[in-house]
């Protein structure tokens, strides 16, 4: 995919086989750690979640390039590598093309990031989505602060943090479970 700048994208891929990509705790920083070190340089990044068998990002395109594609398979492979030393195993931990959706719609990207925050709830991993550390969650509701979180998005939508979280809160209740995925 070409990344084009100033533009926002849905970035998120999956386990192979639905295996287990974060086996214990201390993976999923250390996978935000690769992420640091290999991508986001080229993204602002928005909103995440980092579920047992798959990940979500929100970024904005910080430059034009095809360049972004190859950081990401770096990453990922990076990630891989450590992995299969550490447990023992071989071959890839991930599915081949990492999904990039380009969203056009700016009106619907507080949805999606309320939508990536709310995947452990829906998972029944959690009951609220405060409870998911492996998430930009509490970054987007004030409660903690990833210099990694780029907020100034949603905040030109949301005055304060409280408001977010209000909103966020209020939608997660309205949605019926039979139409989670």
């Amino acid at each position: 995919m070409n990344f084009e700048k100033e533009k926002y994208y849905h970035l998120y891929n999956r386990s192979n086989n639905r295996e287990i990509v974060f086996r214990k705790e201390e993976n999923f920083p250390y996978f935000l750690q690769q992420y640091h070190k290999f991508v986001s340089t080229h993204f602002s990044t928005v909103a995440y979640c980092l579920m047992p068998t798959h990940f979500h990002f929100l970024v904005k395109a910080k430059e034009e390039s095809k360049i972004v594609n190859s950081a990401i398979g770096v990453w990922l492979s990076a990630y891989t590598k450590a992995v299969n030393k550490r447990y023992k195993r071989h071959g890839s931990l991930f599915q081949p093309h990492t999904k990039a959706k380009l969203i056009n719609d700016e009106s619907y990207i507080i949805t999606l990031i309320t939508y990536i925050h709310q995947n452990p709830v829906r998972a029944g991993l959690v009951k609220h989505c405060a409870e998911w550390s492996f998430s930009s969650y509490r970054d987007c509701t004030g409660e903690r602060n990833d210099p990694l979180i780029d907020t100034s998005l949603l905040f030109h939508y949301f005055k304060k943090p409280e408001e977010y979280k209000t909103y966020a809160d209020g939608l997660v209740k309205n949605i019926k479970k039979e139409s989670w995925m």
